[in-house]
Parts: structure tokens; C-alpha cells; sequence
């Protein structure tokens, strides 16, 4: 079976690779993308996620991908979904995340790559909707789910348990996009 690769204009969303675990550690140690994130990630640490996303990718077929720059071939980040974690507001339920290197904030890119993460989910999954979730303050986050057409729902704010209590990290964010409103975004645009 082939790699999982998914292209947009200026993107590509693959599988990931060993080679990418040092250029992804430079994004996930970086305390300004996990400002709004979590701590930042040891060399370690990044590795075990990426592995865990291969697991995924294996296992389920999907995963937050790697983000690589067609015209530099560059990694800058993860984009794609997952299924949401236990004891979240959409637990069992497709995720779409992103992380980015902040070298490429500010292009579009997340918007770019999210859109065609919904549309891959909505093309290969059989739910009703699409989520993503992020804490309350990540301003920039939520600009991209907004852009991209998903609707907060404040009912389904929640404390993330993964995150410790005293955090201010700990309170969180949902947003959903319904298969539905999103066929209808692409056929009458």
C-alpha cells in the first residue's frame, strides 16, 4: 500500500518519516507555538508523538500529518485528524488539529491544509460532523476554524484532562463543522 499522501496548492499532508522527528522537535520545543499548547516537547517526547501518529496512520488510516512546503519541501507542522481523546467534549468523535512553525504563520497554510483535512474526513469517514477543540485563549486557532466555516458551541466547553488543574491551558474550547453545511459551502461557492 502507498504512503498516505493528500496535496493541496502549496501543501503536501503525508505519512510521517524518521527524518521528520528533529524538524518537528524544533516545532513542538519551540515555547512560542506551545504557548497555548502545553510545555514544550524533549527530543523524546516529539518522537513518541510522531510514533504515535504512524500508529494511527497504520491502524486507522488517519492522523495529524506531517505538513511539508512543496516549494522548499520543508516541514512546518502537523495538520489532518484524529479521533478525539477520552473524556474531551468529543471524545471518539474526528478531530481536526493543526501545530505550525511559526516561520509560516500568518500564510494561510493552516487554513489551507485544515480545509483539506475536513474535506479528506468527509470524503473517507462516514460522521455527521467534523470538531476541533483548542483552549479558550489560543486566539489563532480559533481564527483558523472560524475561517475554515465550524460553529462554537459554548455548551460544550470543557476542562481538558490532560491538563493540570492549576493551568490556565486547562479550559477549552469546541467547534464544529457539520457534513452537511460544508457540502453545501462547497457547492454553492
Amino acid at each position: 500500500m502507498p504512503a498516505f499522501r493528500l496535496e493541496t496548492p502549496r501543501l503536501i499532508l503525508r505519512a510521517w518519516r524518521e527524518e521528520d522527528i528533529d524538524p518537528f522537535h524544533a516545532i513542538c520545543s519551540d515555547p512560542v507555538v506551545m504557548e497555548t499548547l502545553g510545555p514544550p516537547l524533549s527530543r523524546s517526547e516529539t518522537a513518541a508523538l510522531v510514533a504515535r501518529m504512524y500508529r494511527m496512520q497504520e491502524e486507522e488510516g488517519y492522523c495529524f500529518w506531517a505538513m511539508e512546503r512543496k516549494e522548499d519541501h520543508r516541514l512546518i507542522g502537523w495538520c489532518g485528524i484524529i479521533r478525539g481523546r477520552p473524556g474531551t467534549s468529543i471524545e471518539g468523535k474526528p478531530e481536526a488539529g493543526w501545530r505550525m512553525a511559526p516561520s509560516a504563520w500568518g500564510k494561510g497554510y493552516v487554513t489551507e491544509a485544515a480545509m483539506a483535512s475536513v474535506q479528506w474526513a468527509f470524503d473517507n469517514l462516514p460522521d455527521d460532523a467534523v470538531w476541533a477543540i483548542t483552549n479558550t485563549d489560543n486566539r489563532r486557532s480559533r481564527a483558523v476554524m472560524e475561517r475554515i466555516g465550524m460553529a462554537y458551541d459554548p455548551a460544550l466547553d470543557f476542562d481538558h484532562p490532560q491538563v493540570p488543574a492549576n493551568s490556565p491551558l486547562l479550559r477549552h474550547v469546541t467547534y464544529r463543522m457539520d457534513r452537511e453545511k460544508w457540502v453545501g459551502n462547497r457547492t454553492s461557492g
